[in-house]
């Protein structure tokens, strides 16, 4: 069913498409090219609540409903796909673990920062040898007094570089195997704490992807995540939030494919008329926008359902598999359409095809979405 949005939703929405437009878009192809963090919009999206769209006002959140961080993410995407990650990564994996499970000191010290995006957050699950299968992760954290020493290597972390915090899970019982894995706030600067590599990626460029290591790291135990034994947990359920960002971010990026498409059919002209008037054109951009709305409901209901205290563990993957495998799509349809000139830089549909590669692969790739929700609806 066709999924209506309120009228203080619509008003997110219209507020950020503006902003997005205005301030986001305008530099996202420099950006992409230079690698530039983009730190002044953040602190900008920071003063609009977009930081902490999910965090009670007390905390210096903005206190909407998943629906609007919906909404207000696929404009940010429309815009700029690499500064719709960090949003995403930043909301899901960041504040909104801090929030659900955090003492109220940790929310003090940390999650009011974050909401008010002044500080960024990013989330450390993913390892070398541990990347589906987070249980396969092999760092650890040992208590020694009032602190955890923590040694291992963390791979592939979104805003890694330029966060200010870090969300960070280790054994603390490898004998527990994933109820043994536990969950820590490492602040930047902390002794033993280092940014490795960053990589060089294909897409989201002025995102930054990076390594981060910890070498006896030392966390004090009141940066301890819930409790021991918690973080497997704290991290299944933070995915589950990502998981609707990415479909978000998914939706914005492929309308802006589909915009693009339509606007250069329109004034592509061969065979002495414009190439909007074939029908093999017609069709395709149809067919593109069904796909587009359909990914848009779907990534709605499941935000609808986290806003209504339902299960949404099973329509949230539904809508990431979908919505990022629709994106990939759009993209590719998108670039065809321009033929030759989608190939080179001067479009935007070069950058888009780019940006929307990784979607199926990052916060769960499409084959554990299936996964998920094979055992929702088959059973484990």
């Amino acid at each position: 069913m066709a999924y209506q949005l309120t009228e203080e939703q619509r008003m997110i929405q219209t507020m950020v498409r503006d902003f997005a437009r205005e301030v986001v878009m305008p530099t996202a192809s420099e950006r992409d090219r230079t690698k530039e963090f983009p730190r002044d919009i953040l602190r900008q999206m920071g003063e609009l609540g977009l930081m902490g769209m999910n965090v009670p006002p007390e905390y210096n959140g903005a206190g909407a409903d998943t629906v609007s961080y919906s909404a207000a993410l696929q404009e940010i995407a429309y815009a700029c796909a690499s500064t719709a990650v960090i949003m995403s990564v930043h909301n899901s994996v960041a504040c909104g673990p801090i929030y659900l499970f955090g003492s109220d000191l940790q929310k003090e010290m940390f999650l009011k920062p974050l909401a008010a995006g002044e500080k960024i957050g990013s989330f450390a699950l993913t390892e070398p040898g541990a990347g589906s299968d987070p249980a396969s992760q092999r760092t650890r954290a040992v208590r020694e007094g009032d602190t955890y020493v923590i040694n291992g290597t963390k791979l592939f972390i979104t805003s890694g570089k330029n966060s200010d915090l870090t969300v960070a899970t280790a054994y603390t019982d490898r004998d527990k195997k994933h109820r043994g894995i536990s969950a820590f706030i490492v602040e930047k600067g902390m002794a033993g704490f280092h940014v490795g590599k960053e990589e060089d990626k294909m897409g989201l460029r002025s995102s930054d992807t990076a390594e981060l290591i910890f070498e006896d790291c030392r966390v004090p135990a009141e940066n301890l995540l819930g409790q021991e034994g918690d973080g497997f947990m704290i991290a299944m359920a933070s995915l589950d939030g990502g998981r609707i960002g990415i479909a978000s971010q998914s939706v914005g990026l492929a309308q802006a494919c589909l915009d693009a498409a339509v606007s250069y059919a329109k004034e592509r002209v061969q065979f002495n008329k414009p190439i909007s008037q074939f029908q093999g054109i017609r069709w395709m951009i149809a067919d593109m926008a069904t796909q587009i709305e359909a990914a848009r409901l779907l990534t709605f209901n499941a935000a609808a359902m986290r806003d209504r205290g339902e299960d949404f563990t099973g329509a949230a993957s539904m809508a990431k598999l979908f919505a990022s495998e629709m994106a990939n799509r759009i993209a590719y349809q998108a670039l065809q359409i321009h033929g030759g000139y989608g190939y080179i830089k001067e479009f935007p549909v070069e950058r888009y095809y780019r940006d929307a590669r990784v979607l199926t692969i990052y916060e769960g790739t499409s084959e554990i979405q299936r996964k998920v929700i094979a055992n929702h609806v088959i059973g484990k």
